[in-house]
């Protein structure tokens, strides 16, 4: 059968950005997770179905192959993608030529392979987990370790994570004889296929641990600490191998990856490694001239001047005060942009005094307004012929 459309898989457009791909992604793998169905089998596929998908269409290099030559991009090994796939922790390798081969085949041209992580031992890999963390804006900054605690399925102790009961052990599967796979005669062709009996494990649990039921493993919530690097990103995946759900009768465990929320931050705008703020600046600051004061992210204050004559917008930038740049000593920059305060709640002195202010100007103390009224009366007189 057929491969399915990895863009179908994750719901989205061939012409989908990398944001839009992540988010679609993100949304699907917190549906699916294994964590959150437990025991449903087709919630894991659909999980490892989407894991796949957005692991080759998340590299701009596998997704330029993936959009020329579809999944015989990565067929028999030849691409990159079956080998990143087994990097993030998604156990099998991509469908294509290579697959149909060893499932015709079998072990005729040179030895028995055993997809899905499941062995004669009858271990299988443990599930890959999600974990969401909200960090504030001095978190990524700074970087830090934090402590978070993930339930989900550890080796059972009163077996070891075999699955038998103590003092027992499995037994070699009839059917298969250990090997998981069971072959018949087609025609020409030798076809192998997971035995029925074991569920391809090659091994049958005469006795299963009390405890965890013959699966090897029991649901316990653990303590973990993930050091966040500074300069992170909303959206940041963190992967910690090997901390997903224990394997099935002592087989490895998968890996656990936390996604990085960054709150809002009340004073601060991000783009990038550049930080950007508004400050309100009083009029008369603005008019002759002067220094604000402004918080920097570290913590720290930064004097800026404010030149006579500084209109609203204008920014000035400080260069090497905004964002810690990821896995670099260099920083963004930070740009303080002015809105000039009107001033409000005046006092009687305070308005005779703008008042004779006023009577003073000219088009050369307000060249602004002074040009725009200029042009709107031009505008009318036009519209009056």
């Amino acid at each position: 059968m057929s491969k399915k459309d990895f863009y179908q898989i994750l719901g989205a457009d061939k012409k989908a950005s990398a944001d839009e791909l992540k988010k679609s992604y993100r949304k699907l793998a917190m549906q699916y997770h294994p964590d959150k169905n437990p025991g449903n089998k087709e919630a894991e596929a659909k999980f490892k179905e989407i894991s796949e998908a957005y692991d080759v269409l998340k590299d701009d290099q596998k997704r330029a192959a993936y959009d020329r030559f579809g999944h015989g991009a990565f067929a028999g090994g030849m691409g990159g993608a079956g080998a990143g796939a087994g990097a993030q922790g998604f156990s099998g390798g991509f469908g294509g030529f290579g697959d149909i081969f060893e499932e015709m085949f079998g072990d005729f041209m040179g030895g028995q392979q055993r997809r899905g992580g499941a062995g004669g031992d009858g271990a299988r890999r443990g599930a890959d987990l999600s974990y969401e963390m909200e960090i504030t804006l001095e978190d990524s900054f700074h970087g830090k370790e934090a402590p978070i605690k993930v339930a989900s399925w550890q080796p059972c102790g009163g077996c070891s994570g075999s699955g038998a009961e103590k003092g027992t052990k499995a037994d070699t599967c009839d059917t298969c004889r250990g090997m998981g796979r069971i072959r018949a005669q087609q025609g020409f062709f030798t076809v192998e296929r997971t035995c029925p009996s074991c569920g391809g494990a090659g091994q049958t649990i005469k006795t299963p641990c009390s405890g965890c039921g013959g699966s090897g493993r029991t649901r316990k919530e653990k303590s973990l600490k993930v050091a966040i690097p500074a300069g992170v990103e909303d959206g940041t995946r963190i992967r910690l191998a090997g901390e997903g759900e224990a394997g099935l009768r002592g087989g490895p465990a998968g890996d656990l990856y936390v996604f990085l929320g960054i709150k809002p931050h009340r004073f601060f705008q991000r783009e990038a490694s550049n930080l950007y703020c508004r400050v309100p600046v009083p009029i008369t600051t603005v008019a002759l001239g002067g220094n604000i004061e402004v918080p920097t992210i570290d913590g720290k204050r930064m004097k800026v001047a404010v030149p006579s004559g500084t209109q609203t917008g204008q920014q000035f930038r400080l260069k090497g005060k905004g964002m810690t740049v990821l896995r670099s000593p260099n920083r963004g920059d930070m740009f303080v942009e002015v809105v000039v305060e009107t001033p409000v709640n005046l006092s009687k002195r305070q308005k005779e005094i703008l008042q004779e202010f006023a009577g003073d100007t000219n088009d050369k103390t307000n060249p602004q307004s002074a040009g725009f009224f200029e042009k709107v009366k031009g505008l009318w007189e036009d519209l009056k012929d």
